[in-house]
């Protein structure tokens, strides 16, 4: 029987997964694009579940980490395609930002937020590009209003189909974190000693009995939310057609009833097997 392994996007073996330095600092330093040896410590704040409502029962788990010159990362992993993304970010590193300042305190006490976005579903339309870096600039300089505020994504979807000699650390960890099987970890582990010491902690977690229930229960929470999504999305579709058709019904039976009280036989013989002169009549009445 082959060995159990977790899957790396799920957010809970995901955060397990930076309790490791090693992994933590060489992801960090593909994502950030800074030399592993200039990050001198990297600390774990508080990873916990996020819940937009009290009766939420899946929420959002996030990794909070604090580099060594004070910069605060908050890392989080979304399976189900959520449009409103790019607002959510904003608002929770919104949150991040100020949250650094009391009362009293001087605006000089902020330090750089930056936000790590890692989606199992297309964002952009725009690009086919998997990763994108964004700051708050000025439109046509494209001068830096302030380094404070700092978003990546990592669009899974658009990754290469293949890896090359010359991919990218940051390419090479977004398909180990999209990876499930055995052979593509130990494969990714040969080109590249951080995300080696990641597949490492992957292993161990992965044989933790304790983790694995809470890892199940976690993958149990975002299969049964996404089954929720799916079927309220499904009787809303349902719903929607069978108010198209009433109002279909509707709009014709009025059509017919006009054109009736204003004597128009013909047109109403014509406009029940012609739809476009159907349509005409509909629009000079105003139905």
């Amino acid at each position: 029987m082959s060995q159990f392994l977790m899957k790396p996007k799920i957010d809970f073996a995901f955060k397990e997964i930076m309790m490791n330095e090693n992994a933590r600092i060489g992801f960090l330093s593909a994502v950030l694009k800074i030399k592993p040896e200039d990050i001198k410590e990297t600390k774990i704040l508080n990873t916990y579940l996020q819940k937009e409502h009290e009766e939420d029962k899946q929420g959002i788990l996030d990794v909070r980490i604090l580099l060594n010159d004070d910069t605060e990362i908050d890392i989080e992993i979304q399976l189900a395609e959520l449009k409103v993304w790019a607002d959510r970010s904003l608002f929770y590193i919104s949150k991040m930002y100020t949250g650094q300042i009391q009362q009293g305190q001087k605006y000089n006490v902020f330090k750089k937020c930056v936000s790590i976005s890692i989606l199992d579903f297309i964002l952009f339309t725009d690009t086919k590009e998997y990763y994108s870096c964004f700051h708050i600039m000025e439109d046509t300089r494209h001068t830096i209003l302030t380094d404070k505020m700092e978003f990546h994504v990592l669009e899974l979807p658009k990754l290469p189909e293949d890896i090359k000699e010359n991919s990218s650390n940051l390419e090479l960890w977004a398909r180990f974190i999209s990876s499930e099987r055995k052979e593509e970890f130990e494969m990714l582990a040969t080109k590249n000693p951080y995300i080696e010491s990641a597949y490492e902690q992957l292993q161990l977690i992965s044989q933790d009995k304790q983790k694995r229930l809470e890892y199940e229960a976690r993958e149990k929470a975002i299969r049964d939310y996404n089954q929720m999504m799916f079927e309220a999305e499904e009787r809303g579709i349902e719903r929607g057609v069978e108010l198209g058709v009433e109002l279909g019904v509707e709009r014709i039976n009025k059509l017919n009833t006009i054109l009736l009280q204003n004597k128009r036989y013909a047109d109403l013989e014509r406009a029940t097997n012609d739809k476009n002169f159907q349509q005409q009549l509909m629009s000079e009445y105003g139905i």
